[in-house]
C-alpha cells in the first residue's frame, strides 16, 4: 500500500501524464523544505510561524492523499492557545514521517 494517492491529482490533469509529473516534482519541490521549516518552527516554540506552514501545505497534502487533516488542525488548533505544544510536536513528527516516506515513494515511483 502506498503512502500517496494519486487519484485527485490524475482527475484534476485529465490524464495528462507530463501536468501529473509537474504536479509530482512541484509537490517533492515545496512540501519536504515547508514540512522542515514546519518542524522547527514547533522546535523553536513559534507558533505563529508553524501554522503559516501548516496551513499552506493543507491542500497540498490533502491532494495527495496523505490523510494528515487531524494533525494540521492539532498544530493550527496550539498556534490559537487551544492545544498543547507537546501534542504540536508530535503531530510535527508524524507529517514529517509521512511525508518523508511519501516523498522517497513518489521519487521512487516517477524516476526523479
Amino acid at each position: 500500500m502506498k503512502n500517496y494517492n494519486l487519484d485527485d491529482v490524475i482527475e484534476m490533469a485529465g490524464g495528462d501524464d507530463d501536468f501529473v509529473k509537474i504536479i509530482v516534482q512541484t509537490f517533492l519541490e515545496e512540501i519536504p523544505p515547508d514540512v522542515a521549516s514546519m518542524s522547527e518552527a514547533i522546535s523553536s516554540s513559534n507558533p505563529a510561524l508553524a501554522y503559516q506552514f501548516a496551513h499552506k501545505m493543507k491542500p497540498n497534502l490533502q491532494l495527495f492523499g496523505l490523510n494528515q487533516m487531524d494533525n494540521i488542525l492539532l498544530i493550527e488548533a496550539w498556534s490559537k492557545g487551544k492545544e498543547r505544544e507537546t501534542n504540536a510536536r508530535d503531530a510535527g513528527e508524524k507529517i514529517a514521517a509521512k511525508v518523508r516516506l511519501a516523498e522517497r515513494e513518489l521519487k521512487n515511483d516517477f524516476a526523479l
